[in-house]
């Protein structure tokens, strides 16, 4: 099997246009006509109005994908917690009529919003923008999911401490990392260790509420490392996934009497939940009003650049000589790449 989870460095910010950022933007007429690359220097004032409003606006044409990216992820996010929202108050409602024996507790009531609940739980990974996750909590950062390796503990390896450790993911063995782990490490030092040894696969390991370990990965490569983990010593482990905190398939909500401490118990899941709802629709608000700004200001034009484009229009509207030896200039070296970058700013 093929390690998917390996090193990686962070892309490049996308190709530049043009090549002098403080060069005039104003266009002004010349008899100059040789050309440029797309890294030389700008010899003429009516080339460099062309070059460095193209640069500037060719990064800001990719920075605005991005950003608009991000503002589609926090409005899907948005509109799936609303909809959970919606369920959950409404099963709220229920349970709570229900231990209290008023007649809008039904069983029927209950069976139905708990199966609704259920299926929009599961739609979560297609409909729920890729940052909220199986606890329904969001970030803009892609959903990640927790796990545990079975055997691997704080205890068990502060036990055998002096220890060294060698991780590898993949099904060929992967790349390997190794730790040390000493007898007077703490458990949060042990926990860094192992997550600088597997950060370069894309795993991480932390302590959870409890003070046990657990490990977490981008839900995107979980298929790939839950079967693919090995560890010294050990060879291929075992990995359990966390299941969600909500569960309402398992409740048990069937009978018309029910069970009271069953039904407070999922009571306080739906009221614990809703609380998480509320905390991801604050952020995920919080984030789309940022990346709304933020494309907003990549999508409009810096003052230089209107002030280029109205004396190009001038320019282009004269038919005399000088006037047409500076157009030809200024559009020397630009590509069909660079008017591509800056028409998709419209």
């Amino acid at each position: 099997m093929d390690t998917t989870l390996r090193p990686t460095t962070a892309g490049g910010t996308g190709g530049t246009l043009g090549t002098r950022a403080n060069a005039s933007s104003r266009l002004v007429p010349t008899r100059s006509s040789a050309s440029v690359d797309d890294t030389a220097a700008v010899t003429t004032a009516a080339s460099a109005a062309s070059a460095a409003p193209l640069r500037a606006n060719g990064s800001a044409a990719k920075i605005a994908s991005g950003l608009q990216d991000q503002v589609a992820g926090a409005q899907q996010a948005l509109d799936y917690l609303e909809r959970v929202s919606n369920q959950l108050e409404a099963l709220k409602g229920e349970l709570t009529a229900k231990l209290a024996g008023t007649r809008n507790g039904s069983r029927l009531q209950l069976e139905v919003h708990a199966r609704q609940l259920a299926q929009t739980l599961a739609e979560r990974k297609k409909t729920g923008g890729g940052g909220v996750d199986n606890n329904l909590n969001y970030s803009t950062k892609p959903a990640t999911q927790r796990f545990r390796i079975r055997g691997l503990d704080i205890a068990s390896i502060k036990q055998s401490a002096p220890l060294n450790i060698s991780f590898s993911v993949g099904s060929a063995g992967g790349p390997q990392m190794g730790v040390n782990i000493e007898p007077d490490q703490s458990n949060q030092e042990v926990a860094r260790a192992i997550d600088r040894a597997l950060a370069p696969m894309g795993v991480h390991a932390s302590l959870d509420e409890n003070g046990e370990l657990v490990f977490s990965t981008p839900e995107s490569n979980w298929s790939s490392v839950k079967d693919s983990i090995a560890v010294s010593g050990r060879g291929r482990v075992i990995t359990e996934e966390l299941p969600a905190n909500l569960a309402p398939q398992l409740w048990n909500v069937g009978t018309e009497t029910g069970n009271a401490d069953a039904l407070r118990q999922s009571l306080r899941e739906v009221v614990q939940a809703l609380e998480r709802v509320h905390r991801s629709q604050a952020a995920a608000s919080a984030a789309l009003q940022a990346a709304s700004a933020q494309v907003s200001d990549a999508a409009t034009p810096p003052p230089d650049m209107t002030i280029a484009v109205d004396d190009f229009g001038k320019v282009a509207a004269s038919t005399d000589y000088e006037s047409l030896i500076a157009l030809t200039s200024a559009l020397v070296g630009v590509s069909r790449d660079r008017v591509l970058a800056l028409l998709g700013l419209r």
